[in-house]
C-alpha cells in the first residue's frame, strides 16, 4: 500500500502534507523539537533546498511520545521550526508513532525494516524512512543516523533515479 493513501492532516490542520509529495521521493522523519537530535533539522532543510528541483522532499511528523520532547500547539511547533530552522518543508500533524494510539501511518510504516533488518516500533525521534515516488517504502534510517548521512545520499539519489 502507498503511504500516500494514508489520511493525515498538515500540522495547521488543512488538508493531507501527502498531497504536497505525491509523486515525490521524500524522506519521512518524526521530529521534535526539544531533543538532543533537534539539530538535523538544518541538514533535513539543506537537503529539501538542495534536492526540492530534482522531485524529493522532507516531510516532518510532529511526535511528543519520546521523554515530552515535542510538548508545543500546532502554532508554537510550526513558529519553532520556521524561525530557528528556517524549515520550508511541509509537516504533518502532531501523532502518536507507538503504541495503542500510534496513527496508521506508522502502523504501516513500522513493518519496514533498516539496513540491519530492525523492524517495528519507532526507537525514538528522528527516525527516518525514504518513500519512493509510488509511496512505498525504499529504506529505512535510525534516529542517530543523519539525514545526509552517505547511506541516506546513495538511498536517495537511487530513488531520484
Amino acid at each position: 500500500m502507498s503511504v500516500y493513501e494514508t489520511k493525515i492532516a498538515r500540522l495547521d490542520g488543512t488538508g493531507n502534507p501527502f498531497e504536497d509529495v505525491l509523486g515525490k521521493v521524500t524522506l519521512l522523519v518524526n521530529v521534535a523539537s526539544k531533543c538532543g537530535l533537534t539539530p538535523q533539522y538544518s541538514a533535513m532543510q539543506k537537503l529539501h533546498a538542495d534536492l526540492s528541483a530534482k522531485g524529493f522532499s522532507v516531510l516532518g511528523v510532529p511526535c511528543n511520545q519520546f521523554m515530552g520532547q515535542e510538548p508545543g500547539n500546532a502554532q508554537e511547533i510550526q513558529e519553532f521550526c520556521s524561525t530557528t530552522y528556517g524549515i520550508d518543508f511541509p509537516l504533518s500533524e502532531k501523532v502518536d508513532v507507538n503504541g495503542d494510539a500510534r496513527h496508521a501511518l506508522y502502523t504501516t510504516l513500522t513493518t519496514s525494516p533498516d539496513a540491519e533488518g530492525y523492524t517495528g516500533d519507532i526507537r525514538w525521534n528522528f527516525e527516518k524512512f525514504l518513500i519512493g515516488r509510488n509511496g512505498e517504502v525504499v529504506a529505512r534510517f535510525g534516529p542517530q543516523v543523519e539525514p545526509d548521512a552517505p547511506e541516506v545520499l546513495a538511498a536517495i539519489t537511487s530513488a531520484l533515479g
